[in-house]
């Protein structure tokens, strides 16, 4: 199972900037992490701000964790992600998802209407483009002719946020696999790996990446951490998708399934990660006191 980071998720970005960003990405290329994810919410523009950490790094994977949709048509995104690509040489990965519906309609002011169909036919358009080919598509909801000639663009793989058993067959058909988010190990175990697996052979595709997010904090006062991780990600138990998951897991918010401890509980939650399938962490890191942020980076760097 490959290590990653989340980028910032619990940043106020009145206080980020692209060269902390730049710092923070050299820093943990140094310590070995495979793979810097970047959310793309209300501050940077993630497949920008990947471009510009990829012509100061030179190892580590860059992907975006994960751009919205429905404001972006596929062509644009296309764009958008070769030249990522060719600024990164060959490091970047496009993750992208739906969103939800307080975001798409509540602040974008665009129809969340059909959005199965709507992952569909974005996927239809977006992914012969990722591979530098051509795309002559007629849907419902998209009609596009067009070509792109990114010079130096590599081809840019993919993985789609996804959840639900729709979902997680469009992304096992069309992608490289999933990211998830707050989503516990049973689900992951129970759900997510076997759908999306089984979606990807019935493709004749290869098996998926299966790339789980989860807070992780290394402490040693369990419930203490528990109460302030439930505070810092209480938004994503309202929203539907991850309710849906969190409900799955029998788990009442989001810290029931962060992985905390002390370093033998998470060298063991960290296991069953691996055990139901996931092949790369994404870790949050979250500080609940002063040091517990930065001691967790450097358990996670000694566990690579």
């Amino acid at each position: 199972m490959k290590f990653g980071l989340m980028y910032g998720i619990t940043t106020d970005p009145r206080e980020d900037s692209i060269s902390t960003m730049v710092s923070y990405a050299k820093r943990v290329e140094e310590l070995g992490f495979s793979t810097l994810w970047v959310p793309n919410i209300l501050g940077f523009d993630a497949i920008t701000a990947c471009a510009v950490v990829g012509q100061h790094t030179s190892r580590i994977e860059l992907g975006t964790a994960v751009v919205p949709t429905f404001p972006r048509h596929p062509l644009a995104i296309a764009q958008q992600a070769l030249t990522a690509a060719a600024a990164c040489g060959d490091r970047f990965t496009l993750g992208i998802g739906l969103s939800h519906q307080p975001m798409i309609e509540g602040i974008f002011g665009l129809s969340y209407d059909k959005p199965a169909r709507h992952m569909k036919e974005y996927l239809g358009v977006l992914t012969p483009l990722l591979r530098g080919e051509p795309v002559k598509y007629e849907g419902e909801l998209y009609r596009v002719q067009a070509e792109l000639a990114v010079p130096a663009a590599p081809k840019v793989p993919l993985v789609v946020a996804a959840l639900g058993p729709i979902m997680l067959g469009h992304a096992g058909k069309h992608s490289e696999g999933t990211i998830t988010w707050v989503t516990g190990v049973k689900t992951l175990a129970d759900h997510i790996v076997p759908t999306i697996t089984k979606a990807a052979k019935d493709a004749g595709r290869g098996a998926p990446r299966i790339i789980a997010g989860l807070p992780i904090t290394l402490t040693n006062d369990v419930d203490a951490a528990k109460k302030t991780i439930g505070k810092i990600y209480k938004m994503y138990g309202y929203l539907p998708s991850y309710r849906a998951m969190l409900d799955r897991e029998g788990a009442e918010g989001p810290a029931d399934v962060a992985l905390v401890g002390d370093e033998k509980e998470l060298r063991a939650q960290l296991q069953r990660l691996r055990d139901a399938g996931v092949t790369d962490f994404d870790a949050a890191p979250t500080a609940v006191d002063a040091e517990s942020g930065e001691r967790t980076l450097e358990f996670l760097a000694s566990e690579l």
